[in-house]
């Protein structure tokens, strides 16, 4: 057992410490706060964790003295209360033995001040207990680590907020460009209404006379089809004319090499070259010129293509004597119907559907004033001669029914046969010949006259080599 004059003795020895501490640091709370910034915490949280150390490791990891326990226990009363007051201070046992010599301890410390109470258990606890400055940097180490992770987390967080942000506005951006493209669209789907309501609207009155909401749901699906069919012929001719403008981007290339090649050769290859480009232009102008002699034909608008679900309905009221008539399409054949022009009309409306096949329909105009008004049929069989207007002519070059391109079948022999085709008028293709399913319903279709001419209906069965087809049509003109 420790003697009560060794316990007295170390009293004394920790007064004349803290004594010595006070002279030399000044006795300032200042100086204590930053002599504790060595551990690179602040010294009020640095003292929680002394005292949660001495608390869990004393009598476990670390074995301390009698004396060493009655100085850091008069450390934590120092620093809890501040200096002893024997007068306010509660009356101890008689046998309270322990007590009376921390109460001792306690008033050993004189007046220093609680922070340097503090620094005191610290620095105490840290000269007997190696462990304490490991278990101090676990701590730190610990709270850093916790402290990157929330900045890690905090600026993955940040990230996120600024990708759906980045995303809200990409969806807004696009959001309004659809807008814009619709606004867009109406205006031109609009325009395009206005011009062809009258022409749609006659032919609506003359399909459900009588009967206002079947003519407008008619003329809505009219409208819609020929927008669709611009918008395409719209994206058709961009497409060629980036073409184009690439072509012509490459021959200017090809043109500044050559150019660059022809300065290294001689005079005499220099003339060469340069002859050879002016006989080019004047033959490139000659061609121009003939291609404006001839294209006064060449400018014609597209036919507008759609399709009526009540096939019976269409082939009781052709059959009833309402429509042009029925005509038997034999196998190998092709039916050619000639409309011409009408002086009093202005678009040329047609409708067609047949009995359990298919069959090809395509849609030409032969420029020229008309012979007659009158509406005739004309059938080329698959063995006639080549130099007959159906077969000769004009041939759709992208017939893909017929099993690749077709070729013209011109013969340019000399003699009669050949200066009567030479004598013809130019015919352009308004519609090619495609296969159509007119089986299941109703194909219809006009096309605004380009000019004096006749229209040439073809409905062509020659790739069918064993099966005729019953053919219903209807041609009509409007104002």
């Amino acid at each position: 057992m420790v003697s009560p004059d060794n316990v007295e003795q170390s009293l004394r020895n920790l007064s004349l410490a803290v004594s010595d501490g006070q002279q030399q640091g000044g006795g300032s709370d200042t100086d204590c706060d930053s002599r504790s910034l060595k551990w690179h915490l602040p010294l009020k949280e640095l003292y929680k964790m002394a005292c949660a150390f001495y608390k869990e490791k004393s009598g476990k990891a670390i074995h301390l003295s009698y004396e060493d326990n009655l100085k850091l226990v008069a450390f934590t009363q120092q620093a809890a209360h501040g200096p002893l007051d024997p007068g306010k201070a509660p009356q101890l046992g008689m046998f309270d033995v322990i007590g009376k010599d921390r109460r001792i301890a306690w008033q050993h410390l004189g007046t220093i001040t609680k922070l340097q109470a503090m620094e005191g258990f610290i620095d105490l606890l840290d000269r007997l207990c190696p462990q304490f400055k490991p278990y101090v940097e676990a701590i730190k180490k610990d709270r850093e680590e916790k402290a990157q992770q929330a900045q890690a987390e905090e600026a993955k967080r940040k990230e996120q907020v600024a990708k759906e942000e980045e995303k809200l506005a990409e969806l807004k951006r696009i959001e309004d460009e659809k807008n814009r493209e619709e606004i867009q669209r109406r205006q031109l789907q609009d325009a395009l209404n206005q011009q062809t309501y009258h022409q749609f609207k006659d032919y609506a009155e003359k399909q459900f006379p009588g009967n206002p909401e079947q003519q407008a749901v008619l003329i809505r699906q009219l409208q819609n089809e020929h927008y669709h069919q611009y918008m395409q012929q719209l994206q058709a001719q961009v497409a060629s004319n980036y073409s184009h403008l690439r072509a012509t981007s490459v021959d200017s290339e090809s043109a500044e090499v050559d150019s660059g090649i022809a300065e290294q050769h001689s005079g005499n290859q220099i003339d060469q070259a340069t002859n050879a480009k002016e006989n080019s232009q004047q033959e490139y102008k000659e061609q121009c010129d003939s291609d404006d002699d001839s294209g006064e034909y060449a400018v014609i608008s597209p036919a507008n293509m759609w399709t009526k679900p009540d096939v019976k309905l269409f082939k009781q009221e052709v059959t009833s004597g309402k429509g042009d008539g029925v005509i038997r399409v034999g196998h190998g054949d092709t039916i050619t119907v000639r409309v011409p022009t009408h002086e009093g009309g202005s678009s040329l409306f047609w409708e067609f559907a047949t009995d359990n096949y298919d069959i090809g329909f395509g849609v030409y105009f032969e420029w020229g004033k008309p012979m007659t008004t009158d509406v005739s049929v004309h059938v080329s069989e698959s063995d006639e001669d080549d130099d007959t207007l159906e077969d000769d002519d004009v041939v759709c070059a992208d017939d893909l029914e017929c099993g690749g391109q077709q070729q013209h079948k011109q013969q340019y022999n000399g003699g009669s046969g050949s200066s009567s085709l030479a004598n013809r008028n130019p015919i352009s293709i308004i519609v090619p010949i495609y296969r159509r399913e007119c089986q299941t319903e109703v194909y219809a279709g006009s096309h605004s006259y380009p000019g004096e001419g006749t229209y040439l209906l073809k409905f062509d069965n020659s790739y069918s080599l064993w099966r005729s087809k019953t053919l219903y049509y209807k041609v009509f003109y409007t104002r």
